[in-house]
């Protein structure tokens, strides 16, 4: 726990506007891929259709109704920096199947690059934390 501290306070005393810019646009890209997704069902049902080809007991239906809400509750959380560590612990498992689908089935290298992209993206962030121009770094100081 003491880890979390120490790279918390460095990650406050070393933040940058381009940063916390990235981790707003980065919440962006999620909110308007689940608006995507909800729009086009159908599409996101496409992506899927490996893990049901493996899958006989339904959990690709289960994922479509996992993935567009929590892209849109997440790039809002994101955006804000809200939460942030555990919105993007929600986008985690998303992000890896999407990178593993890609290979499953027929290779999208556009879809492969902007996964891959985005997962590195979480994945600094999950070290980094939302930093100084964020709601949890708001909330924190009002104590």
């Amino acid at each position: 726990m003491n880890n979390v501290k120490t790279l918390n306070k460095w990650a406050n005393a070393h933040t940058y506007l381009p940063v916390d810019l990235l981790r707003m646009a980065l919440g962006v890209f999620l909110f308007i891929k689940g608006v995507y997704f909800f729009s086009n069902i159908q599409y996101l049902a496409d992506l899927l259709s490996p893990i049901d080809k493996i899958d006989h007991i339904g959990g690709g239906m289960f994922l479509i109704h996992y993935i567009a809400p929590a892209h849109l509750v997440g790039g809002i959380l994101i955006f804000f920096g809200l939460l942030t560590r555990w919105a993007i612990i929600s986008q985690l498992p998303i992000l890896i199947c999407a990178i593993i689908i890609n290979f499953m089935g027929h290779m999208h290298h556009q879809n492969l690059l902007l996964a891959v992209l985005t997962l590195a993206i979480c994945i600094f962030f999950l070290i980094y934390g939302s930093g100084k121009n964020s709601a949890d770094y708001f909330f924190k100081m009002q104590k």
